[in-house]
């Protein structure tokens, strides 16, 4: 697949005032200004984060409204039920807040709501589960900041709401007690970009400080937080760089038994990076709400038994392996309907649509499919009755626009820029189809269909040095807004010593001047007659480290590459 290449800039006058300031190479200030570490003292802060940079949690809107209804729920020893949502922000935002309240409180409990019997968020069987159970308080965490219906009947019931939420708000809110949420346009708190269990976290933060705690008992959670912030793609900037720092240290040093067991059991022995958060623990977490029921995520992380932990943990992996098998059938098969079928391949979206798939698994296989045919794509299932889907986006485009603009199709919908789901009836679905292909002729940016790689900078293979790697791993951890570099060199020769692996790989051994690296280019086998000697090519790539027989060496992780340009 084809893509496009755009190199980033930054002011020269910055770059050179950084350097001096600095004396690390250029392109790496380069970097930092592009990210907005544009003086000595924010590239200072970036590089030592720092648990004293935390914001006060009291600068948050409704904290002192929250603290008290909890502290009045304690004094009448109310039953405070902890409500979260079925993904890892939710499970370990519950599981944070029910470990911290419990070890205070004993007349705490939770619920995490069944993905497909109840729903995403407050859930109407939650509500009448707590008022059948005598909660007189419920305390929403990655969930409750759309569900204005449904507190106001909670109220009606006795039952009232402390909500944690991150999601942005609409013009009316739910009627709470309290509502903590940065994102409120009213509220001074610093940083915008928290997690749910961000939020939740500074909620306990707060009730250390009124309850005379020392702060190990709210950074205790760090670790769980970090597992958060990596599955829910948040900004890795400011407060959440900082969390997900110590965090990843607390993961290496002393996780809870919980997260032990999962990395026990997924053999991660080494060093755990945010990538392995990402890669190794979130769809464990995440597997179980898809598959089955995500109580049991909750379960894995309250629990201080290794043993009975190591049970949750095989639950969670076997969810797991049967996620990724049906991922990967649903995943064949469409490819193959699309393949086979000459309007589908033409066309600038995907829609697909078979009453067996899993419901769980259809966001997962949107992105797959994207994969292979970039373009907004739609993967519908059967859900009872009605027909269910998940949508995903390709990067710039807003999809969940186009989605409304369809919504005569529809029986409800619901998302962001770039991820939605829908329902609507089986009738429907052609209709839908091609509704949402003529919206996406119309608005989308041709351009746009091609993948674009986003390049840092543009350096030579003699720049790459052990001290400069060493600069880029202090930039971790990595995320949005703070990407692994991406770097281009251009005009590198091949030695001749480059080969194909297995089948769609290449392993590569290019030089420029008189410095020559190996690297290594996932499933770009296809582009590899461009190699060929003593003609020049330009290169993209990230840098890692090849441990092979107890030696380490730097090397190339390419990204793309074609002949090369002047």
């Amino acid at each position: 697949m084809q893509k496009r290449w755009k190199l980033l800039t930054a002011n020269e006058d910055e770059v050179t005032v950084l350097y001096h300031a600095l004396k690390i190479h250029r392109a790496l200030c380069k970097i930092l200004i592009q990210r907005g570490h544009n003086t000595f003292e924010k590239a200072k802060s970036f590089f030592r984060p720092d648990l004293s940079q935390l914001h006060d949690p009291w600068l948050m809107k409704d904290m002192k409204a929250a603290t008290r209804r909890i502290e009045e729920a304690v004094a009448s020893e109310e039953n405070i039920l902890v409500f979260g949502d079925y993904d890892v922000d939710g499970t370990a935002a519950v599981a944070c807040m029910y470990r911290f309240l419990k070890n205070h409180y004993p007349n705490v409990e939770f619920y995490i709501p069944h993905r497909y019997r109840e729903g995403y968020g407050i859930s109407k069987a939650g509500i009448d589960y707590a008022c059948s159970n005598n909660f007189t308080l419920i305390i929403s965490l990655d969930c409750g900041i759309k569900s204005i219906d449904l507190i106001a009947y909670a109220k009606t019931l006795g039952i009232e709401f402390i909500v944690c939420d991150h999601h942005m708000p609409d013009q009316e809110l739910p009627p709470a007690v309290a509502i903590l949420n940065p994102k409120q346009s009213d509220c001074n708190y610093p940083y915008k970009e928290l997690c749910g269990c961000g939020v939740g976290f500074k909620l306990i933060q707060a009730l250390c400080g009124i309850w005379q705690l020392p702060d190990t008992y709210f950074l205790e959670f760090l670790d769980l937080v970090a597992t958060a912030i990596a599955a829910d793609i948040v900004p890795l900037t400011g407060e959440n760089r900082i969390l997900a720092f110590y965090g990843l240290k607390k993961v290496n040093e002393n996780p809870c038994i919980g997260i032990k067991a999962l990395l026990k059991l997924a053999a991660q022995e080494k060093e755990v990076h945010i990538t392995n958060l990402v890669f190794i623990v979130a769809p464990r977490i995440n597997a179980a709400g898809r598959m089955d029921d995500a109580r049991k995520a909750v379960q894995l992380f309250i629990e201080t038994d290794y043993v009975k932990a190591m049970e949750y943990a095989e639950m969670l992996h076997n969810d797991n392996t049967d996620r990724k098998e049906a991922d990967l059938n649903i995943t064949e098969e469409a490819l193959s309907i699309i393949q086979n079928d000459q309007t589908l391949i033409n066309r600038k979206t995907t829609v697909i649509y078979r009453d067996h798939w899993h419901k769980g698994v259809v966001g997962i296989v949107a992105s797959r499919l994207i994969e292979n045919f970039y373009r907004p794509t739609i993967v519908l299932t059967k859900s009872g009755d009605i027909v269910a889907g998940s949508a995903r986006s390709v990067p710039g485009f807003n999809l969940y626009e186009a989605i409304h603009a369809c919504r005569d199709s529809l029986l409800g919908y619901g998302g962001h820029f770039a991820a939605a789901g829908m329902t609507l009836l089986e009738e429907n679905v052609q209709q839908f189809a091609d509704k949402f292909e003529d919206i996406v002729q119309q608005t989308i940016d041709p351009e746009l269909l091609t993948p674009e790689i986003i390049i840092d900078a543009s350096i030579m293979l003699k720049d790459i040095t052990p001290s400069f790697y060493s600069i880029i791993q202090q930039m971790e951890p990595y995320g949005p807004e703070n990407m692994r570099p991406v770097f281009l060199t251009k005009g590198v020769l091949d030695t001749g010593f480059s080969k194909i692996v297995k089948e769609k790989h290449v392993r590569f051994v290019v030089r420029q001047n008189n410095t020559t690296l190996t690297g290594i280019g996932f499933n770009l086998a296809y582009k590899f007659q461009l190699l060929k000697k003593d003609i020049a090519f330009d290169i993209v790539y990230t840098l890692d480290v090849n441990e092979w027989n107890g030696q380490q060496n730097l090397q190339l992780r390419v990204i793309d590459f074609n002949t090369a340009t002047s």
